[in-house]
């Protein structure tokens, strides 16, 4: 009765199901490893948006590093801006708007700098144009922000280039915004969210991230995998009871015939 099982066709779904078996595996296995991996993420940017803010100097040394566990770590600096170093970073978009990002170093009691992100603003008639930035406060100021480590071709996805309009950079990148400045610059960026004393006008502030659902999307699809491993599995069986059960009407009809054929 199952001998049918050896037959080419079926020997040929045989081998598609086991090879489907351990792919979905894997796939489901990739997408839990994901969603561990989101969460983690997610975990730790809240963390640090919520913490309460600590003074720059205490994450970020002169000539150390801004640590990616550090990142969106709410920090308080003060200092004097230093507007006729400032830059606008292009290509970040806002809201669906083009436009640019303003960085200005603000120079701390230390003899070193920091770059702030004062906030976004719309783009001029061209891309050549340089934007209209409301100036910076004058006098000492604190800054509170979000603390963001240095911009890379790596973590950012943006490719630097050569040829930009004066005072326009792509990434925000101390290292390499440094060397025309006559101070050191720390790691590292700060994205402002509050300053004292506030300005008259400033740059629209850059919305904190949406950290999302931490993964939930990986955690769905990883279940979905899984879940397509029982489907080809019943299928599998299901096609086979089909078969058996297709045959064996056909010998209960045939046997009839056969005894009036007697």
């Amino acid at each position: 009765m199952y001998r049918f099982l050896l037959t080419p066709r079926w020997v040929a779904l045989h081998i598609v199901v086991l090879l489907v078996i351990p792919a979905f595996v894997f796939l489901g296995q990739w997408q839990f490893g994901r969603f561990e991996e989101r969460s983690a993420d997610s975990d730790l940017v809240t963390r640090n948006i919520e913490s309460a803010p600590v003074p720059l100097e205490t994450l970020v040394r002169p000539g150390g590093t801004a640590e990616e566990s550090d990142r969106f770590r709410s920090v308080t600096v003060t200092g004097t801006y230093d507007p006729a170093q400032e830059l606008v970073v292009r290509r970040r978009p806002q809201n669906g708007r083009p436009g640019y990002f303003v960085i200005t170093p603000l120079v701390t009691g230390g003899g070193h700098a920091v770059l702030v992100n004062r906030g976004w603003v719309p783009a001029g008639a061209s891309a050549d144009e340089h934007p209209a930035v409301p100036p910076p406060p004058t006098g000492e100021v604190t800054v509170t922000g979000r603390l963001r480590p240095s911009e890379t071709e790596a973590n950012s996805g943006i490719r630097e280039r050569s040829g930009l309009p004066p005072r326009q950079v792509l990434l925000i990148n101390p290292a390499s915004i440094g060397r025309s400045l006559t101070y050191p610059l720390l790691d590292g960026y700060v994205e402002l969210t509050g300053q004292q004393p506030p300005s008259a006008a400033a740059p629209e502030p850059v919305p904190a991230p949406d950290v999302g659902s931490g993964g939930g999307l990986n955690l769905a699809y990883g279940v979905q995998w899984w879940l397509f491993i029982g489907i080809a599995v019943g299928g599998w069986v299901l096609l086979i009871k089909r078969e058996v059960a297709d045959r064996k009407a056909q010998e209960s009809v045939a046997e009839p015939e056969e005894a009036r054929t007697d």
